[in-house]
């Protein structure tokens, strides 16, 4: 496996705060990240909130509110990853058969440089093998401030790479054998020293806490032999930080220190997507094969599933805000229900098939469909109240990431035929 560094443009391709969360951000100890940065899947609090003292547009296209965009050779599902002056994304380029990580000047669009991963050994789309709506780059980057850590599945393995600034590769550890079922999306998560990756898949799988400056492999939890699609996500629920982890048919939580069992339950479906989240003393989860499911779980190691309904909200991570569950539904529905009972409030339809997760800036849900249309509308227990809505290309997978007043979306068009992606800057 070859790996190189290109550093040339021709390979073209937030604190959150804490009056709208319902737990405190959950950082590594050496690790500070401005109100400005979104480190790591789902944001500063990994949760899809927001800073909410900002005002991205309401209103865009491809031209409107539109600072810069800068295209993407080939495909990924990844979300942009921003911190300082620097935005950092994942790609698969099959034409080149490689696996890389581009950076990018957050203020201009201009590409810094392009890092080789992986050369060969990408999977393939197709009966039997990967997803068609799937990609070789489905993870997002996250960053202690001194690295960058990104996973991929590459030749029959699922592996974690660390990165510096300048796109050099640090150190690559194997997580485990993967066999490819519907594709791997699964995201690091930074917890004090350590760096902490999944691979589920049907040969058995793993999560793996590695020190983040060495990459020596700190402890181990091995999984049921199952496919399942979900990151691990720090927590600090019930008094203290667990890390929470879904599917394979259970709800798991770990000490992120030691990978020692918290608390584990048969609470979840077989294959879970989305990421849970908290509202300081239950876990929501969600999942959609074999069976629909939106749960509540009490994390306090009792072992009560608190209340659990049919829906199916497979892929988009659900938000939390105020004691109120939000939900953008697969099926291109928008839902509101009550975090303590499971009550449903309210439901509106959308429109389209949903796969990126929302973000909740302030009083506002951005929620994008697969077919580029961004929904806004109200995080109000109340009502459905729809603010605006956008459209931004042709096929949208990626969650964006909303910071300092600028939304960055990751989009493709159809041009001349083809497939292009683009990294979109959004911002008055």
């Amino acid at each position: 496996m070859m790996m190189k560094t290109f550093h040339f443009l021709i390979f073209v391709t937030c604190l959150v705060g804490t009056l709208v969360l319902a737990m405190r951000p959950v950082l590594a100890e050496d690790v500070v990240v401005s109100s400005s940065d979104w480190p790591w899947w789902r944001g500063p609090a990994r949760n899809g909130i927001a800073r909410p003292d900002q005002q991205p547009p309401l209103s865009w296209d491809e031209r409107e509110n539109v600072r810069w965009r800068a295209p993407i050779v080939g495909r990924g599902h990844g979300s942009p990853m921003l911190f300082g002056d620097h935005l950092f994304i994942a790609t698969a380029d099959p034409q080149r058969n490689v696996q890389v990580v581009l950076c990018f000047d957050r203020e201009s669009g201009t590409q810094q440089w392009v890092s080789i991963v992986h050369e060969g050994g990408l999977a393939k789309a197709g009966k039997g093998k990967m997803n068609e709506k799937a990609s070789n780059a489905s993870s997002t980057l996250a960053t202690d401030t001194e690295r960058l850590f990104i996973n991929f599945v590459n030749d029959g393995a699922a592996f974690t790479t660390a990165l510096d600034f300048d796109g050099e590769i640090l150190w690559q550890r194997r997580i485990t054998d993967y066999v490819i079922h519907q594709g791997y999306g699964s995201s690091p998560a930074i917890y004090k020293h350590l760096v902490i990756v999944s691979a589920d898949n049907k040969s058995g799988g793993a999560i793996v806490g590695f020190n983040r400056e060495t990459g020596d492999e700190v402890w181990r939890r091995e999984r049921p032999a199952k496919p399942n699609y979900a990151s691990p996500v720090i927590l600090n629920v019930a008094g203290k930080d667990q890390l929470i982890f879904t599917g394979c048919d259970l709800v798991t939580s770990l000490d992120p220190l030691t990978g020692d069992v918290n608390w584990e339950i048969e609470g979840s479906t077989t294959e879970c997507v989305t990421t849970a989240v908290t509202d300081g003393q239950h876990v929501f989860t969600s999942g959609g094969y074999p069976k629909n499911h939106i749960s509540a779980v009490a994390a306090d190691g009792s072992g009560r599933i608190v209340w659990e309904n049919n829906t199916r909200a497979y892929v988009p991570s659900m938000l939390q805000n105020d004691g109120f569950l939000y939900v953008t539904l697969d099926a291109g529905v928008a839902s509101c229900f009550r975090c303590k009972d499971g009550e449903p409030v309210w439901k509106a339809r959308l429109g389209g098939t949903f796969s990126s997760s929302p973000v909740l800036v302030g009083d506002l849900i951005y929620a994008t469909n697969e077919e580029g249309v961004t929904h806004i509308f109200r995080a109000d227990p109340k009502k459905f109240e729809k603010v605006a809505e956008n459209q931004l290309g042709e096929s949208v997978f990626a969650t964006p990431a909303i910071c300092d007043g600028r939304i960055y979306m990751r989009v493709a068009h159809q041009e001349d035929g083809k497939r292009q992606e683009y990294v979109y800057c959004i911002g008055e």
